[in-house]
């Protein structure tokens, strides 16, 4: 391949642009992402950016050195368009006009928070890129406000940590009985709904958002069962569409995400999908530590031309909430146990120093979670990798 071209300038495009000059690839790179922004640091946006703790300068991914290193051609600013991927002649093209020849390419462009009808209104936001944080910063200076975040995920919950933080009145509003009950189980999901109470945070559960009230800027949210909400300030965190628009017509497979293989292979030959965007061996996940470890075997197996090797890790993510370091790994399901091994509860509650939770299924753990144990966190982390690399069948 003479040319590799990265769609998506964010955390899993740079990796995997890192991976191509690591890997040997010493061809024409190019990378291409829709915002005008160098590659930047996400997780922060709603936490110490959000409060101001930290600025700009410590979001950027890359420097000056590394950028020079990489040798690649910078598309910023420029979004594919629709039906941008042109198999046959293998080119991707771009709004602005602009069509990239191509060899191979590494489909990064990540996800997009999803939008209520009436979010058009001033005061309305989500919080997904660099820009959005800006603004939602900006506004968050103006004396006390009556905030109310619609969805408990990590996205919603970091926020709201945020916005009480700088002394506003906030509210959660989450559909399900409990704010993340799929991915930590009901049982560890009531922890998480304390520490929002503890926090100072109201959280509404088990109602749906009927709409949004106001003319120009949102003044209150409807609630499904007949309440509403007085508003100066909303936060849309209800989850995020990969984005695959532009790749309509492609011939790929479209699934909640490009469907992949276990090794990031994507059904057209050349191409392969990572991050958010990626559909790797049946699942999609919006973590970190998928978007920097799928490209490493998703280039590898690029410039082989086959499935060389697989990107099944165990899932591992962390969120910041209320001044608690959450840390989950594993793949929990329905019916599993759950013990504590460390610490405990009270009323409900973490105690000060947290606790380490083990889940169990027919005598095995299948994931743990902790809150401010970070080292009980990572040994029982290594424990599970270990076990479940014993486990898994060998890739011929």
């Amino acid at each position: 391949m003479r040319t590799v071209t990265v769609v998506g300038a964010s955390l899993s495009g740079l990796y995997a642009a890192r991976e191509l000059r690591a890997q040997g690839f010493d061809g024409r790179l190019v990378i291409i992402g829709d915002e005008p922004h160098r590659p930047y640091d996400r997780p922060p946006l709603s936490k110490d950016f959000l409060t101001g703790r930290s600025g700009e300068d410590r979001l950027a991914l890359t420097d000056a050195e590394e950028t020079a290193e990489l040798d690649a051609e910078w598309f910023l600013g420029a979004r594919a368009r629709a039906r941008g991927l042109d198999p046959r002649s293998r080119t991707v093209l771009l709004d602005n006009g602009r069509t990239v020849s191509t060899d191979g390419v590494v489909i990064a462009t990540g996800a997009s928070a999803r939008r209520l009808p009436a979010d058009g209104l001033a005061g309305v936001h989500t919080l997904r890129t660099l820009d959005d944080a800006r603004a939602l910063r900006a506004e968050l200076t103006r004396g006390p406000l009556q905030v109310v975040v619609i969805g408990g995920g990590f996205i919603g919950a970091e926020t709201a940590s945020s916005c009480a933080a700088l002394g506003h009145t906030v509210t959660v509003v989450e559909a399900a009985p409990l704010p993340l009950v799929p991915q930590l189980g009901a049982e560890m999901a009531a922890v998480c709904a304390a520490l929002h109470r503890r926090g100072g945070v109201e959280l509404v559960t088990g109602t749906s958002v009927a709409g949004l009230r106001g003319t120009i800027g949102v003044t209150g949210v409807e609630l499904a069962d007949g309440r509403t909400l007085p508003a100066d300030v909303v936060i849309v965190g209800i989850g995020a569409t990969p984005n695959t628009a532009w790749l309509a017509d492609s011939t790929l497979t479209l699934q909640d995400g490009v469907l992949c293989d276990d090794g990031c292979v994507t059904a057209l030959p050349q191409v392969v999908a990572v991050g958010d965007v990626a559909r790797v061996g049946g699942s999609r996940a919006e973590h970190w530590t998928s978007a920097t470890e799928q490209p490493r075997v998703a280039v590898a197996n690029l410039l082989a031309g086959r499935s060389a090797e697989t990107a099944r890790s165990l899932p591992y993510f962390w969120s910041d909430q209320y001044g608690a370091r959450i840390q989950f790994a594993g793949r929990r399901k329905d019916g599993d146990t759950v013990r504590i091994t460390e610490g405990e509860l009270a009323d409900g509650a973490p105690v000060e120093d947290g606790f380490l939770a083990l889940y169990e299924r027919d005598g095995r753990t299948t994931a743990v979670l902790s809150v401010d144990r970070p080292r009980a966190f990572m040994r029982a982390r290594r424990e599970l990798v270990r076990r479940t690399n014993q486990t898994r069948p060998a890739v011929v």
